[in-house]
Formats: C-alpha cells, sequence, structure tokens
C-alpha cells in the first residue's frame, strides 16, 4: 500500500467527516452515516475509521499507518434532501471502484473532494413548493370527503402556510417558533370555515390545513436509530419531533383561541 503522509492523511479525514456531516444534515439515518463515511475512508487509504454520532455532532477518528487523526464536527439541520443523499452515495461507490482500479491515492482524494465540491444542492423553487404542499393539503382535505370550498380553503391555508414556513426556515429562526408560526397561519386560514360558515365540514379544513407540519421523516429515521443501536441519538431525534408536534399543537391553539373556537373536533 502506497505510504500516506500526514498532510494526506489530514485531508482524507476532513473528507470523511464532511461525508458523515452532509448526510446528518441532510436526513441521512445514524446507519447509513456510519457506513459511507467508514467506507469512503477505507477506499481512501485508511486502515481504520471510527465514527460516533451525537444528535448535533460528529466525531471521526482515521488511523493509518499506527497514526490517529479526530477531528469533531457540529450538524446544522437542514431541509430534508434525498436527492443529495443520493449523489453521496454514488461518490463514495465510484471512489471505491477507482480504488479497485488502481488510482494512485492521491489522485483519488482529489477526484472525490472536487465531486463533494461539485454537490448539486439545488432545491424546487419557493412558488412550486407552496403550490405542491397546498395541492396535496387540499387533495386530503378533498379525499376525506371536503366539499370544493373545504378544498380551496384548505389549498390557500398549507400554500401560505408553507410560504411563512420557507420564509422563516431561510431567516434561521428556532425550529419550533417557525413550527408555531406556520401551525397558527395556516389554522387561522383554514379555521375562516368555522368564522364565516364556509363548506359541509369546518373540521376537515382545519385538520388538512396544518398536514405539511406531520414530521414523517424525521420519526422514522429516529424509530430506525434505536432499533438499529444508536440508541443516544435516535432518542434525541425522537424528542426533537416531539417538540416540533407540540409546537404545532401551540400554533393551532393559539389560532383557534383568537377565533373563539371552542367545538373543533367535537
Amino acid at each position: 500500500m502506497t505510504s500516506i503522509s500526514y498532510v494526506q492523511q489530514q485531508r482524507i479525514t476532513r473528507l470523511c467527516v464532511r461525508c458523515g456531516l452532509l448526510l446528518m444534515q441532510y436526513g441521512a439515518e445514524s446507519a447509513v452515516v456510519v457506513d459511507l463515511s467508514k467506507r469512503l475512508g477505507f477506499a481512501l487509504g485508511m486502515s481504520s475509521v471510527e465514527c460516533s454520532l451525537n444528535f448535533n455532532a460528529i466525531t471521526l477518528t482515521t488511523i493509518c499507518n499506527e497514526r490517529c487523526i479526530t477531528t469533531t464536527r457540529d450538524t446544522i439541520n437542514q431541509s430534508i434532501n434525498v436527492n443529495l443523499l443520493v449523489q453521496i452515495q454514488q461518490i463514495v461507490n465510484k471512489t471505491e471502484a477507482a480504488k479497485r482500479n488502481d488510482k494512485l491515492q492521491s489522485e483519488l482524494t482529489d477526484r472525490t473532494t472536487r465531486a463533494f465540491d461539485e454537490l448539486d444542492k439545488a432545491v424546487y423553487p419557493t412558488w412550486l413548493v407552496g403550490i405542491f404542499v397546498g395541492a396535496s393539503c387540499a387533495a386530503f382535505a378533498n379525499l376525506n370527503g371536503g366539499s370544493l370550498s373545504i378544498t380551496a380553503v384548505t389549498f390557500i391555508a398549507g400554500m401560505v402556510a408553507m410560504f411563512t414556513r420557507i420564509y422563516l426556515a431561510k431567516h434561521h429562526f428556532n425550529p419550533f417558533i417557525t413550527v408555531i408560526v406556520t401551525a397558527f397561519i395556516a389554522s387561522l386560514i383554514g379555521a375562516t370555515t368555522y368564522y364565516f360558515d364556509i363548506g359541509n365540514n369546518a373540521d376537515i379544513a382545519v385538520a388538512s390545513s396544518v398536514l405539511l407540519l406531520v414530521p414523517s421523516f424525521p420519526l422514522i429515521n429516529s424509530f430506525s436509530d434505536i432499533l438499529k443501536g444508536y440508541v443516544n441519538i435516535g432518542v434525541g431525534r425522537a424528542v426533537f419531533t416531539y417538540m416540533l408536534t407540540l409546537s404545532a399543537c401551540v400554533g393551532i391553539v393559539m389560532a383557534l383561541v383568537l377565533l373563539q373556537i371552542q367545538h373543533w373536533g367535537f
């Protein structure tokens, strides 16, 4: 095996922790984060790679020629981006394939670094996301027996709420405050069906308007982490998910109290 210098090992360590960090930030489960980070390190010539995860941090150690380098990075929650997760997995696969083809280790590291620099982090336009989220909420209302007017109000409520959520997230508001405000606005618009006696069942409009706030992906990840042995981060993600749900409830109640609606759901 080609001798790896200390500087080169530093580069590989940073690349591995960068891989794990991106995976954590964009919604990958813990087992995938650890597996891909280790595979990347082995493909780049490390003899051992150890990875430890916390809810808001990742610690990674590489060992080569009995030399150990450890680094820690804080994570920042980003929106779920499955496309980015697939791109990272493809980079790791290509790096492993290139290693089997006897590529020079330094050249392989350079290629992998460029691949991470060129990751496509593009997301759909805000207006398009808002329209489709509103449409999904409206479809849910319609499937539950809502009339055309109920469906229309739900569409507007879901769309405006999603615009609000994206705006607050871009300005780095606390995620719980973001959910409270979003739920408040969605419920406020949806509850106008009570206030102005619109449609056949106002309960459907209020319930469907906040559909966008259901934290299904993080909740599934938390259960998956716990079942696969990553109990600490799994419990942390579960608590975070429950707090998001509680925040949504607070926003809904605030809207109903403001409009003096006391019979929702009864």
